[in-house]
């Protein structure tokens, strides 16, 4: 029986099959483009713990979580709550996502954006710095380690900051050798969509001090966001909570530990 992922991916990888692009022209595209804003560089300048805000309009496994959401207005109040990054969904099937989010977040915000996507084929890392990514999600469950190699490369050459998901150990000597800096816990179990609230906690210290620890996924709380930051962790990364908040900056508030 397949899961939400095999079908989130496969879906992904025939669509992928069926671009016909050239990667070389899709590369020579970003050439003018102005630098981006640094993603990564902006959660290691945040006093004590940093929060990704995500706009995120829906889940496969629990459907529409604020589906008529403005990305614009919802950035900006992210921002004035005090998130260092916003990420923004932009698969469109199972998450109600667009491109268009990720542009309207962007323009209404100076926060460093990344793009949330299931990643499967080069073409999608410049994609998303030509869309105006500031950075690209990589997932450790869904490529293989050739894959993540070249797509980091690739995302990094293109000047966009890489932010390596992981669920265990072996994923993440995997992300490690691929030369990530930037690597996030995801506590949802991406097979059930299921969240282990002690997966990131129970990482922690596997992951080396060299690199920038986020923590995704299942974060409902200032008790959780402490729990966090006392294990090592630079960011959290929440959706759901915020989305689905009647005061969405003051529950970002609430998360930020300093």
């Amino acid at each position: 029986m397949s899961t939400y992922l095999d079908r989130i991916v496969e879906r992904h990888r025939e669509m992928a099959a069926k671009d016909t692009r050239r990667l070389g022209d899709l590369i020579a595209g970003t050439a003018a483009m102005r630098p981006t804003r640094g993603f990564r560089a902006a959660l290691v300048g945040t006093p004590g713990l940093a929060v990704i805000a995500e706009i995120k309009r829906r889940s496969p496994a629990k459907g529409d979580l604020n589906r008529d959401l403005d990305p614009g207005e919802l950035a900006g109040t992210y921002e004035q709550g005090g998130a260092s990054c916003l990420s923004v969904l932009t698969d469109e099937e199972f998450f109600g996502g667009s491109v268009a989010d990720l542009e309207a977040a962007r323009g209404a915000t100076s926060l460093p954006v990344l793009r949330k996507d299931f990643t499967v084929d080069p073409r999608d890392v410049v994609d998303a710095r030509l869309m105006g990514a500031d950075a690209i999600l990589l997932i450790g469950a869904v490529l293989d380690p050739f894959e993540l190699v070249e797509m980091h490369q690739l995302a990094c050459e293109a000047g966009l900051d890489v932010l390596v998901e992981v669920h265990d150990e072996p994923e993440l000597e995997e992300a490690l050798n691929a030369g990530a800096s930037l690597v996030g816990v995801n506590q949802r179990d991406l097979a059930s969509f299921e969240v282990d609230h002690d997966r990131a906690l129970r990482m922690a210290s596997a992951i080396p001090d060299t690199v920038v620890k986020v923590a995704e996924s299942g974060i409902r709380d200032a008790d959780d966001a402490k729990r966090l930051a006392a294990a090592g962790y630079h960011a959290v990364l929440v959706g759901e909570a915020l989305v689905t908040s009647v005061d969405p900056a003051k529950t970002l508030t609430e998360l930020l530990v300093r």
